[in-house]
């Protein structure tokens, strides 16, 4: 599929999968080797990314795994946001930055203030909470994406395709409505999903690209992965290897990934069929 997403005035090609490596600025994210906390970490894993060949960097501050994380106050995850994106900005001012926030008016000053160029928000505009909390947010994320005109990740918290389409549908409509363009759809592995509902997903993905948008997944060393293997996050590279393959079989164009090298790899190879 043919997709192009707007970045600061320049159109992105995603005919060809790219992918997006994860830099935490968090204490608990739940891949402990994902957490960067001091100014040499976050300058090391954004340098190690772009030179890995991910072609965005998605930072977040603020862990949304399932069961279990600390909840952030918005002031402590904007403060985190700032100090995390100037680094970046600073290392790699060439690079697609996202950042990873379900609040509208954290997303807004990454953009505004802190150079963000893309929204990846894990709520799906605000329709579940976080870490088992409900959201109380000032400000609408859909009505912020439109007005910052940014590309903006959809992620779904459905637990069924059928569900998710749904409601993929019904928001897509609204965002067109209010003048955003550039929408990436997420079919949000790992959340408000049992083990099987997400390989029931996963197994029919390609009826996503009916939406004609271009797809994000991001199952990097999942719980789905693990313990289906009986292992931990450790050591589910390999799993993630063989679901991110799959993925991009079915039209994934975005990888969003702990191990940068491994993916762009597997894209590298896709290319040959």
């Amino acid at each position: 599929m043919q997709y192009t997403i707007n970045v600061r005035g320049q159109l992105i090609d995603l005919s060809q999968p790219m992918v997006m490596g994860i830099l935490n600025a968090t204490p608990d994210s739940f891949y402990s080797g994902s957490r960067k906390q001091t100014e040499a970490e976050i300058a090391d894993r954004a340098n190690q990314i772009i030179a890995e060949g991910g072609r965005i960097i998605d930072v977040g501050a603020f862990s949304t795994r399932p069961g279990g994380a600390d909840v952030v106050s918005m002031e402590e995850e904007t403060a985190r946001l700032k100090r995390a994106l100037q680094i970046v900005r600073r290392e790699q001012p060439d690079a697609i930055v996202s950042v990873d926030t379900y609040r509208p008016l954290v997303a807004r000053r990454c953009v505004e203030e802190f150079g963000a160029d893309m929204i990846n928000d894990v709520s799906e505009g605000g329709l579940t909470g976080i870490v088992g909390q409900a959201i109380h947010e000032e400000g609408d994320m859909f009505e912020t994406v439109a007005r910052l005109g940014v590309p903006y990740i959809l992620m779904s918290v459905q637990p069924t395709l059928e569900k998710m389409m749904l409601g993929f549908a019904e928001e897509v409509q609204r965002l067109h409505s209010l003048g955003a363009k550039d929408i990436i759809l997420d079919p949000g592995y790992g959340f408000g999903k049992t083990l099987e509902q997400n390989y029931e997903i996963m197994k029919h993905s390609e009826r996503l690209l009916e939406f004609g948008l271009p797809v994000l997944v991001g199952i990097s060393r999942k719980s789905m992965i693990y313990k289906l293997l009986g292992v931990d996050p450790t050591t589910s590279l390999n799993g993630t290897t063989v679901l991110n393959t799959i993925s991009l079989q079915k039209g994934a164009s975005i990888l969003r990934v702990h191990d940068v090298k491994e993916a762009v790899e597997a894209t590298q190879l896709l290319r040959k069929f």
